[in-house]
């Protein structure tokens, strides 16, 4: 019965978290079926004994892991590139650490050009260029 439980409260945070994301972030549903997808194995890998929930759990912590890593770099990229300064947010722990930092501004498309890095332990471990749009965008060149 216990299991069972878990199981349920498990599918229902991660189908919770998968609306959320489609609803706020366009973004932000790539980083929960990410982080999920990745949980789902180190869960059932850890879990020897019952692998199905291990799964579910590992599941649905790494979607909303995920998701929320997702949403926090998009809340950056845009206050970065609005504000015209660079922004950094760190976790509670201190173990991650995101910063975005505008570049450039097209005022014919209205988009902005930010960097973004990433650091986990203090190792950089994702540096991409970012285009966060005033406007919706239209045409696909600069």
């Amino acid at each position: 019965m216990k299991n069972r439980i878990i199981s349920v409260l498990c599918v229902v945070f991660f189908l919770q978290t998968l609306v959320s994301c489609a609803n706020h972030q366009p973004r932000a549903y790539q980083g929960a079926m990410a982080g999920g997808g990745i949980g789902a194995v180190a869960g059932a890998l850890i879990d020897r004994r019952n692998r199905w929930r291990g799964a579910m759990i590992g599941g649905a912590l790494g979607s909303a892991f995920g998701h929320a890593t997702t949403t926090i770099a998009a809340q950056a990229r845009e206050e970065a590139a609005y504000n015209n300064q660079r922004v950094a947010y760190r976790s509670n722990d201190g173990w991650e650490r995101i910063e975005a930092e505008p570049i450039d501004y097209n005022a014919q498309t209205q988009c902005h050009k930010v960097s973004e890095k990433r650091w986990q332990g203090g190792r950089l471990v994702d540096d991409t260029i970012h285009e966060v749009c005033e406007s919706d965008k239209t045409e696909y060149r600069y």
